[in-house]
């Protein structure tokens, strides 16, 4: 990859953070769509590019299956969340997959082609921050990444996902140390998964314990950012996103169009009404007051 490619492609991104992970299933994307949402809605322009190439769900959770990327003489063109207004921009495999089903079998050398298209190839225009969704552990798509971006390190940091339990910090520590390793700034840890809020009373249980992000992120001397709750009114908004209604149904949104309810509200819509935009809008703040005043560690 050449610098001046990249430099093309990536000169009018303000800041770079990686959501990482040492552990799989403790909701990197959920916790990536969530902080895109929660800066889009403090006014940011925000895009999204999902490196995990054998499980892209970003599509998924933006909505936004079965969208074609364009390209044009400058390159390839980002998906928009947010329709015309683009201020939510998102490039993933899966937007080159024709099934969600179809698995990515490629080795390494072929990954490593494909990510560093995605920061030389895509026209990433105006973006105050680019969130990189990563894989589970310390893989190719990591260490790829991290040599594309090292002439934009000083740009670049990343947020560490757990879940409470010891199975999982003890994972992420392996993150941390891979960050130590890489000289890849911390901007904090957010625990995941930290309670199960019940979808009748609201009451919050703590199935999977809680407080172990917060002791890992305090036994490393990194900042917590917060602790997230899941919600099952959150999934089914994700899931039901793009439900089709039937013809005669009646919708709350009023009339139907090929399928769909006219005038339905958008993601960024929904997401601003559900209970954990709350949660998480101290969590995004967080994350603009570090990044913006420089406050992220290294560990040594």
């Amino acid at each position: 990859m050449s610098a001046d490619t990249s430099a093309t492609a990536l000169s009018r991104v303000k800041n770079i953070v990686l959501v990482l992970s040492g552990k799989g299933g403790v909701g990197k994307s959920s916790v990536t769509t969530q902080l895109a949402l929660s800066l889009r809605l403090q006014g940011h322009k925000v895009a999204v590019c999902d490196v995990d190439l054998t499980g892209p769900s970003i599509p998924r959770m933006f909505g936004l299956e079965g969208k074609q990327i364009h390209a044009s003489s400058a390159g390839w063109i980002p998906v928009y969340a947010d329709g015309e207004e683009k201020g939510l921009g998102v490039m993933s495999l899966g937007f080159l997959l024709k099934d969600r089903g179809n698995s990515v079998v490629w080795r390494g050398p072929k990954k490593t082609a494909m990510i560093k298209q995605f920061f030389t190839d895509v026209v990433w225009g105006e973006v105050d921050y680019l969130l990189i969704d990563t894989p589970p552990g310390t893989s190719d798509e990591h260490i790829t990444t991290i040599e594309s971006l090292r002439d934009y390190f000083p740009a670049c940091s990343a947020v560490l996902v757990t879940t409470p339990q010891d199975v999982a910090t003890a994972d992420v520590r392996k993150e941390l140390n891979f960050c130590r390793k890489v000289g890849l700034r911390i901007l904090g840890v957010v625990e995941n998964m930290s309670g199960f809020v019940c979808p009748h009373c609201s009451d919050c249980t703590n199935i999977f314990s809680s407080g172990g992000g917060e002791k890992m992120a305090q036994e490393f001397g990194v900042d917590f950012l917060g602790r997230v709750p899941i919600d099952p009114k959150f999934v089914l908004m994700i899931e039901e996103q793009n439900k089709v209604v039937r013809p005669g149904d009646d919708h709350p949104h009023g009339a139907q169009e090929n399928g769909l309810a006219v005038g339905a509200k958008s993601l960024l819509e929904k997401y601003q009404e559900s209970a954990l935009c709350g949660v998480f809008q101290p969590i995004a703040e967080g994350v603009v007051q570090r990044v913006e005043n420089g406050e992220t560690t290294v560990i040594v």
